[in-house]
């Protein structure tokens, strides 16, 4: 491989500038540059040799061009590594000199390399300074596949080999993963008609427009709109320019949608239409917002914005569609109409739908426009005081102002030690005041501190579960029972048995036979508060079944009498229940049930959204429930507001089918989940709960943070006001303390602690803490160090 010096070099003539290419030789070769005043040469970059022979070159191994809008230049990429192309328009039609960057140069400076040539192509054009060029108008002097004219002549060229995107795109593809494969091709020339939208064309397609479509896919909608991208380091989202966003079908699968943005006959972005892209909608700025993360690349976040509603609301009704049929894999035409009506109610706008809170509706703009604006103007906080000190495979979060900091109880430490496992499940006590923290095949005991102080202490360890005929194992699930002096466990390895133990001796003291046919995926008491009773009996369930369980009676432990089981696979995937003793059943396809008594068909069925549900949650009277997907949770008022049975719950009468309850998406912004560094995945949603107590929060968590909706504002439309707080390892699972809404006991990988609701903070990027990723993406016209790409 060959080297060469790219060097922009002022000429004697103001606006002029030369594009000069000098051979560098290695150690040994003939040397051949002398020491030449370099005080005109305004930048420099060592480039390699790509496809161009360098016998092209002069005898002095220098190459001399004028830099001007004839050169065709262009900026790519080979092999991940930052190229630059551009033609001798005096040479031969087919000489086209390609270079790669060079060893140690990077993508920001060859960036810094492409401004200068474009700045100075710009003066030349135009014949006065570019200080003040726009980066648009930096960007147009880029060859765009036709041919190159000379500024001050008519002199014509035939273009070269296919074009490459600039620098800039390039900054943007890197974080896109499925932009660096086809999608950087022409366009179709004419898009197939688009659904819905009123820029349908009825020309007749063309072959090149059918051969398009065939390799990339049919054009369902597109529309102008403006591109954003989120800058980390700004606290802002940044305008890359107005493209043509388009929303293609994949004619290489079914069900498969790609959301594309383009410029002049260029696709730019590709994102694959999926749950995981946290999309967000606001029709008050127009705008829709999603993350998106490559792989093995950080997180990003982006935004479109529409010109006018209209526009707005086909894009919004598009992707939804896309959304839904992608995840149920059922075409939206062919579905039930009340279906499909449920799932555009569920998908509309997440701005505040009515607030009677003081200056809650200000704050929610604010917010938004601040997210949309150069500066978000993020108020700084006190970093975490405190030290972390390692244990035996376990991270202590210890308070510096506490005297006994520097002892660590032996018996505790006895709990994280050895065997490279971690904390898996928690339950919190009703009566005892203690959290249960599975571990492995050991159970960990946490005594709370007592009302009014924050924090837990651990207080005993079941070393080993086994059964009663001594074979060990690790439990898959665990629920307190009987006062809170029992634990019933599931055995992953014996689906059809449950195992109560004693807790008083910690042992394993019964096993119950539930059915020889019947496998139990998930247990819940009788009713809400029935672990801090007497009550012998509760509830499992299998993938399509629903049953009640009695330990008492003889033989199969399943009640015969109370058990419904569905023909078709039902896939349940939890169960919640009521102070009443009613039921909310969730399923992987993302439909709720809602069941007054058991043995008996649902009385409301709400239907799936398409969203894998992991967990289900329903306050004590019944009236509210949270279902947990991963990127998002839905709250639903189960309460019918009219017709035969207003006032009545889901519950106990059937919802008229016009009149399905629109549940609230509760989600993370996507520049906050870019703050965060990985796509969220929530832990199963929990209320805070006790009798006689009122449901103020939502607790959840997502890797190292918790978070916590204030519910109050989320039943009345607020559904952005969420707080955080980072650990310093994953959380397992976090829940409140029982009747309290400020305790949270949160159980990490390595660690069980609690937390006053206090602590947790208003998202900024502070608070959030996440990785130190890049610098925004250049503009042109700029000189920014982005780190690398």
């Amino acid at each position: 491989m060959h080297n060469a010096m790219a060097t922009v070099r002022r000429t004697s003539q103001e606006f002029n500038y030369q594009l000069v290419i000098t051979r560098v030789y290695e150690e040994g070769e003939e040397e051949t540059l002398d020491e030449d005043d370099e005080s005109e040469n305004l930048t420099q970059v060592l480039v390699t040799f790509l496809r161009s022979d360098p016998s092209l070159f002069t005898a002095d191994d220098e190459l001399q061009l004028l830099i001007d809008t004839a050169l065709a230049f262009r900026s790519g990429t080979f092999d991940g590594l930052p190229t630059i192309a551009f033609r001798d328009p005096d040479g031969d039609e087919d000489d086209l000199y390609e270079f790669v960057a060079g060893v140690g140069v990077n993508a920001p400076t060859m960036t810094f390399f492409e401004t200068a040539v474009l700045k100075a192509m710009y003066e030349r054009k135009h014949q006065k300074s570019s200080e003040k060029a726009r980066d648009a108008d930096l960007k147009k002097l880029m060859w765009n596949g036709r041919t190159p004219r000379r500024t001050s002549d008519a002199t014509h060229g035939r273009p070269g080999p296919a074009p490459t995107p600039s620098a800039r795109e390039t900054a943007i593809n890197v974080l896109s993963n499925q932009m660096a494969n086809s999608h950087l091709t022409p366009a179709a020339a004419t898009p197939a008609p688009q659904r819905g939208s009123a820029s349908q064309s009825s020309a007749p397609t063309s072959r090149r427009d059918t051969e398009d479509e065939q390799l990339y896919g049919r054009t369902e909608l597109s529309e102008d709109a403006e591109l954003l991208w989120f800058d980390y380091e700004q606290d802002a989202f940044a305008v890359q320019g107005i493209y043509k966003i388009n929303i293609v079908k994949s004619l290489q699968r079914q069900f498969n949608y790609f959301l594309v943005a383009e410029e002049d006959e260029y696709k730019v972005l590709a994102h694959e239409l999926t749950p995981d892209l946290n999309c967000k909608w606001s029709k008050k700025f127009l705008s829709f917002r999603w993350n998106f993360q490559p792989e093995n690349t950080p997180i990003t976040a982006w935004c479109v914005r529409f010109h006018d509603e209209e526009v707005y609301d086909r894009f919004r009704y598009e992707v939804n569609r896309c959304l839904w049929e992608t995840a149920n894999a059922i075409s939206w035409d062919k579905a039930k109409k009340e279906d499909t009506t449920y799932a555009a109610e569920t998908y509309k706008d997440q701005d505040v739908e009515m607030v009677d809170v003081e200056g809650e509706e200000e704050e929610e703009e604010d917010e938004v426009a601040e997210a949309l604006s150069e500066d978000s103007g993020e108020e700084e906080e006190e970093p975490q005081t405190g030290r972390v000190r390692p244990g035996k495979a376990r991270l202590e979060y210890v308070d510096p102002n506490d005297s006994d900091a520097s002892s660590v109880d032996e018996e505790e430490n006895k709990f994280y030690e050895g065997r490279n496992e971690h904390n898996s499940g928690m339950v919190v006590g009703h009566r005892t005041d203690r959290t249960f923290v599975l571990r492995g095949g050991r159970i960990g005991v946490f005594k709370h501190a007592k009302p009014g102080e924050v924090g837990v202490k651990h207080d005993m360890t079941v070393n080993q579960v086994k059964t009663l005929k001594g074979k060990a194992f690790n439990p898959k699930k665990m629920m307190l029972h009987d006062q809170d002096g029992a634990m019933v466990l599931m055995n992953p390895g014996d689906p059809h048995n449950l195992y109560k133990m004693d807790l008083t001796v910690g042992k394993v003291v019964e096993e119950w036979k539930v059915h020889d046919d019947i496998p139990v995926s998930h247990i819940a008491p009788d009713s809400k508060f029935a672990q801090g009773t007497a009550q012998q009996t509760f509830v499992g369930t299998s993938s399509n079944g629903l049953f009640r369980i009695d330990p008492r009676i003889s033989g199969n432990k399943l009640v015969g009498d109370q058990f419904k089981q569905y023909v078709t696979k039902a896939a349940f995937s939890g169960v919640a229940t009521t102070e009443a003793g009613h039921l909310a059943v969730a399923s992987e396809k993302g439909d709720i049930r809602l069941f007054d008594t058991i043995g008996k068909i649902a009385k409301t069925a709400l239907p799936a959204l398409g969203d894998p549900i992991i967990g289900v949650d329903v306050t004590a009277s019944g009236r509210w429930i949270v279902a947990t997907c991963k990127t998002h949770l839905y709250v639903i008022d189960t309460l019918i507001g009219g017709g035969r049975f207003e006032g009545k719950l889901g519950f106990e009468r059937a919802f008229p089918a016009d009149s399905r309850p629109t549940p609230k998406r509760l989600q993370l912004k996507p520049e906050h989940v870019m703050y965060m560094g990985s796509e969220p995945s929530f832990t199963p949603a929990r209320f805070n709960t006790g009798p006689d107590v009122n449901e103020t929060s939502i607790i959840t968590s997502s890797g190292q943070y918790i978070v916590a909706w204030d519910f109050l504002k989320v039943k009345k439309g607020i559904l952005d006001k969420y707080e955080i707080r980072k650990y310093e390892d994953a959380v397992v699972q976090d829940d409140f303390r029982f009747a309290n809404d400020q305790d949270i006991v949160v159980a990490l990988k390595n660690n069980v602690l609690m937390a006053n609701k206090k602590e947790l903070k208003k998202p900024t990027r502070k608070s959030l803490g996440g990785p130190q990723l890049r610098s925004r993406v250049p503009e042109s016209s700029e000189i920014v160090n982005t780190g690398g790409y």
